[in-house]
């Protein structure tokens, strides 16, 4: 894209950087676009992003003037030493991925994410270089690129880049996640003998899984970084949640603690189902012989019963064969009664008992006759015969004694017709 030199802000006494443009013979339009680029770059402030300070043209070339970063790129420090640990990976993660987030909700896209455009400051932070020329430079009315070239390094170009699609926020993901692998494992994802190879790498290869080079870091890292590089746009992390992510500290796959264990709480048992104080009602006296109510406890399946009721339990087995004892002594007593009124009990009145239940003078004046002395006709009463009785003998004399009174009493009966 161009040159950076060291260069000294005379108005203001500052050190800068000063960024010349390849392309020669910059033309009024797209001067007029390189302006609208670098004044949207300058729009950006965020601590992650080269500030743009002043723009214009020299010797018909564009040139920057930019924020002077006292630092090395990461493509020096990676050369200088080797692979990234996860931890300074990480913290390149969340803080690139915060710049981009910053340029992305305002519709810039960088397109040419690298290791040589993500600068670290003496402190270790990141920023982010060039933004907004990449776009500018990518313009066919620049006339700073040719027909079919791409702008953007082929290590780490997009699959929809390298298929000649518009660049989007999803294409700088890409990119990122490309970077990230580069600065673990030493090597991009996708690397072959020419630039074109490389592009249908992109396209059609799966990357290989940083663990499998034998590279220290959690799976959650790996996998992560692996959906960074996912074929499609729409499979791909955003910016911003890429620098949430990293900056959680979730990277380090660290297992959640155990909840500390809750004493195990009896299940509620329905108010309709069990009364408030079993106990209570067990242990209520009752009156002697009376029935037995209902349980007054419900044990519900698989739960414990409560702490209280079990001696009240017990107290009611207790009172429960009393009670039972009195109401079956009474029942069998009952019973017995009964029994032996009816096997007992004869079955038809004595003899000498009226059957109408008429006090004893009828009884009397069937033996001895009327008041007149005529012999009263005896009721048709039914002889009573005793099952168990011998018939009783009639006295020695009765039948005399009768048969005179009944002569006598004919023999004054006559008497009286005659004086009559």
């Amino acid at each position: 894209m161009g040159e950076v030199w060291r260069g000294t802000d005379e108005v203001l006494g500052r050190p800068v950087a000063v960024k010349l443009l390849l392309g020669e013979q910059a033309d009024a339009r797209a001067a007029a676009r390189f302006r609208m680029e670098a004044q949207t770059a300058a729009r950006l402030n965020h601590p992650g992003v080269v500030s743009v300070f002043d723009f214009g043209t020299w010797d018909g070339r564009f040139y920057l003037v930019m924020e002077l970063v006292e630092g090395r790129s990461l493509a020096e420090e990676l050369t200088d030493g080797g692979p990234l640990t996860p931890e300074r990976v990480a913290a390149v993660a969340a803080q690139a991925a915060a710049g981009l987030a910053s340029a992305h909700r305002q519709g810039i896209v960088h397109r040419d994410i690298k290791p040589g455009n993500l600068l670290s400051d003496a402190e270790g932070v990141v920023k982010i270089g060039d933004f907004g020329i990449a776009r500018f430079v990518d313009d066919p009315s620049a006339a700073l690129t040719t027909a079919g070239q791409i702008v953007g390094t082929s290590l780490y170009l997009a699959p929809e880049r390298a298929l000649g699609r518009t660049a989007e926020p999803a294409s700088d993901v890409y990119s990122l996640g490309c970077v990230l692998y580069q600065l673990l494992t030493g090597r991009p994802p996708f690397k072959a003998d020419t630039a074109t190879a490389t592009l249908y790498l992109h396209i059609d290869a799966a990357p290989l899984p940083p663990l499998e080079l034998g590279i220290g870091l959690s799976p959650a890292f790996q996998n992560y970084l692996l959906v960074m590089l996912a074929k499609q746009p729409q499979d791909r992390p955003t910016a911003d949640e890429v620098a949430a992510w990293f900056a959680s500290g979730a990277w380090q796959g660290r297992s959640e603690p155990m909840p500390t264990p809750q004493p195990v709480q009896a299940r509620p048992v329905p108010p309709q189902s069990v009364p408030p104080h079993p106990a209570r009602h067990a242990a209520a006296p009752r009156p002697v012989g009376s029935q037995p109510g209902p349980a007054t406890t419900y044990m519900l399946p698989g739960t414990a019963p409560a702490s209280g009721t079990r001696p009240a339990l017990r107290a009611l087995a207790r009172r429960r064969p009393r009670v039972t004892a009195v109401v079956a002594g009474a029942l069998a007593f009952a019973t017995a009664l009964l029994i032996g009124m009816a096997v007992f009990a004869p079955e038809e009145s004595p003899a000498d008992t009226p059957v109408t239940g008429e006090p004893g003078p009828a009884v009397t004046e069937s033996l001895t006759g009327g008041a007149d002395g005529a012999p009263a006709e005896s009721p048709q009463s039914p002889v009573v015969e005793s099952p168990s009785a011998e018939q009783p003998k009639e006295p020695e004399g009765a039948g005399d004694d009768g048969k005179q009174s009944g002569e006598k009493g004919e023999q004054d009966g006559g008497k009286h017709d005659k004086d009559d």
